[in-house]
């Protein structure tokens, strides 16, 4: 029986999603968990797995189409099963917002409900862009690397000009524009840019404004001795290969999650007058992405050994930089770690991320000059900051958290038995 695959709601927010592009073609076989398609949502672009095995049938949207939650966007049967055919309705056009953001792309999403599981394709019009226009990104990278955008040719949706465009213009050579032949004067132009924010960056922007606005942060630093932490790890990343090494991250994250066994209060959410305690301890790890950051969730941190969290978020993040991100991978956090370390950040402080109750912002590990037993001597330390909703915990709670992370961070052989 033939089998129609609906737009997936990945995440609760989430109300529509971009269809990027066709993994198989109509006539195709197609096992189940294979991709399908790859579909942008306000955090990611995320590979969608097909929940069916059979031939596709059909692809009821083209590639570009902005599609809302729930909606038929493919049919997967049997070769030569006849597929009935639904009664059309009336569809509610959607109005672009092409006008108050150029650079976003502007559609114009019409879908039907149908009655019946198979259908005939439904049309998703999405009005073209026009040829010349250019994602934020790219013309970032073309301003930076003063490449002259009339010479460069589209290769996104209707002639859009994307990221890999202007990378293909400087590995061919594209000329910068200068100030005349001869001349070492570069011209560079100093007008103002309206730059058209990336849905990722708009539902960051949102949700952090909201955390901020709604959420009573308070905040405990701690500063923790990392010498045996340090010197284990270089232990095991001698005899490792390169794949399998383990980064400091690796380290906390065991940590984090180990020591919310002790405070599940800090593993919780709010929940209108109560507070939810979760079951499961799922650390959300921040990932760099283009255009700003993902939270990708390594689940059941306090059960994985160590090397196991190690390869989950190395893949995850990688994935993550791809554009390649499965919905379970972004989804389903109870706490959440920033770490900033690599980027020689001393200490800093981390915005929650809701509906969690707390997050870790990690500075870098620092060799200083520290006193012990009345003599100077150089040390590693690293400053760790922990935000917490003060409507869930207090002060308290909090540095008693601090100072049990610390029992793992600073005897590292806990982490490992």
């Amino acid at each position: 029986m033939a089998e129609t695959i609906n737009m997936p709601k990945l995440g609760f927010a989430m109300a529509e999603g971009t269809l990027i592009r066709w993994l198989k073609k109509v006539g195709e076989m197609i096992n189940k968990s294979d991709i399908l398609a790859e579909i942008e949502t306000d955090k990611a672009t995320v590979e969608v797995e097909s929940p069916a095995s059979g031939v596709v049938r059909k692809l009821l949207v083209d590639e570009g189409a902005v599609v809302p939650v729930n909606t038929p966007i493919a049919i997967i049967g049997t070769a030569d099963e006849k597929l009935e055919e639904p009664a059309e309705q009336k569809m509610e056009t959607k109005q672009s917002d092409a006008g108050t953001h150029p650079d976003l792309i502007p559609t114009a999403a019409t879908v039907p409900v149908p009655t019946k599981a198979a259908s005939t394709p439904v049309t998703v019009p999405v009005t073209p862009i026009l040829p010349g226009k250019v994602s934020p990104l790219a013309k970032r990278m073309a301003h930076e690397a003063q490449v002259d955008l009339a010479n460069v040719k589209g290769t996104g949706p209707s002639g859009r000009i994307v990221r890999r465009d202007i990378e293909a213009a400087l590995s061919g050579g594209s000329k910068p524009v200068t100030a005349g032949v001869g001349s070492n004067i570069t011209s560079v132009s100093h007008a103002d840019e309206a730059i058209g924010m990336s849905r990722l960056r708009q539902v960051i922007a949102h949700r952090m404004a909201e955390s901020k606005a709604s959420v009573p942060h308070f905040y405990v630093t701690h500063e923790y001795k990392m010498d045996a932490l340090l010197y284990l790890r270089k232990q095991f990343n001698a005899i490792v290969p390169e794949e399998e090494k383990l980064s400091v991250n690796d380290f906390i994250v065991k940590a984090a999650a180990l020591t919310l066994r002790q405070f599940p209060n800090l593993n919780a959410s709010l929940s209108g007058s109560s507070v939810m305690r979760h079951g499961a301890i799922n650390v959300g790890v921040a990932v760099s992405v283009e255009g700003g950051l993902m939270t990708v969730v390594c689940r059941d941190a306090d059960q994985k050994p160590l090397r196991q969290v190690s390869a989950e978020v190395r893949k995850m993040a990688t994935r993550a930089r791809e554009g390649k991100v499965r919905p379970d991978e972004i989804e389903g956090s109870t706490f959440s770690i920033s770490n900033l370390g690599m980027y020689e950040v001393e200490n800093f402080l981390a915005i929650i991320n809701p509906p969690e109750a707390a997050i870790l912002a990690i500075g870098t590990a620092r060799e200083v000059p520290v006193v012990e037993g009345g003599a100077v001597k150089p040390g590693w330390r690293m400053k760790v900051s922990l935000s917490v909703d003060h409507r869930v915990s207090d002060g308290v709670e909090g540095a008693k958290f601090m100072q049990a992370l610390g029992v793992y961070l600073e005897e590292p052989l806990r982490l490992v038995l």
